[in-house]
């Protein structure tokens, strides 16, 4: 287990409870918050790894560095010589539908997992509140895990999981979809600090390009539904393979 809200989040809390019901729980995470770290990973700079707690059936650690760092940590290091049967990344603060795929810490670590051959699973609510209710995203993060473990699906498997805010009774329910297309406009606002020097704060927002497309995650989740997307790693643009051979 891993997240890029870093180990003390409540979300991460969360998914150790989503967890704990499949079996022997390591959960990893950054030591502070890494949103938006995407595939990153630390080489420059040593890794801290360290020890937050043991109980029954559950061990945390922290790590100064990535979410992707953490599950190579994993993998590599802590459980080396045995076999991790699934991987969870989240519960995110916030939604990593459409196009927040690419960015997204917690999605990395998702797809970082797939490349060791395990299922893996991103976990994420629409709220970016430190205080949200992950009880829907507990609720549906262990059904659709229940649903896809064991079902023999072949590898690898990364599902990026997104659950709308609201009481789980209040869920429409869950739908499979694909990702959204849109794209980030960004605004810098920009200050100046005690010394007179420029600094600029990142803002934007996201622009949906097909609003009206109901296979999509985004639609799903303005409808009250769970979306579910498979995730891949392939970015060839075979669509265009042809054309470039002719060309080039």
């Amino acid at each position: 287990m891993t997240n890029d809200d870093g180990y003390a989040s409540k979300g991460f809390q969360a998914a150790i409870e989503v967890a704990r019901r499949f079996g022997r729980v390591v959960a990893i995470a950054p030591e502070m918050p890494q949103s938006g770290m995407s595939q990153a990973i630390t080489i420059y700079n040593p890794l801290y790894l360290k020890k937050v707690r043991s109980e029954e059936g559950v061990e945390v650690y922290s790590l100064s560095g990535t979410p992707v760092d953490c599950i190579k940590m994993a993998f590599d290091h802590i459980l080396r010589d045995r076999k991790v049967d699934l991987v969870i990344s989240g519960i995110n603060h916030g939604s990593n539908s459409a196009v927040n795929v690419l960015y997204s810490g917690t999605m990395g670590a998702a797809i970082e997992g797939s490349f060791y051959g395990c299922p893996s699973v991103g976990l994420s609510l629409t709220s970016h509140d430190a205080d949200a209710d992950f009880t829907a995203s507990v609720y549906y993060g262990t059904k659709v895990i229940e649903s896809v473990l064991g079902a023999g699906l072949p590898l690898p498997l990364c599902l990026n999981v997104n659950v709308p805010v609201g009481a789980v009774e209040e869920i429409r329910g869950v739908r499979v979809c694909r990702q959204t297309r849109g794209s980030w406009r960004e605004t810098f606002f920009c200050r100046r600090d005690p010394h007179d020097r420029e600094y600029f704060w990142l803002t934007g927002d996201f622009y949906n390009s097909e609003p009206d497309a109901e296979d999509t995650d985004e639609w799903a989740l303005d409808h009250g539904y769970v979306s579910v997307v498979p995730v891949q790693v392939d970015l060839t643009d075979y669509s265009r393979m042809d054309a470039l051979k002719k060309l080039i």
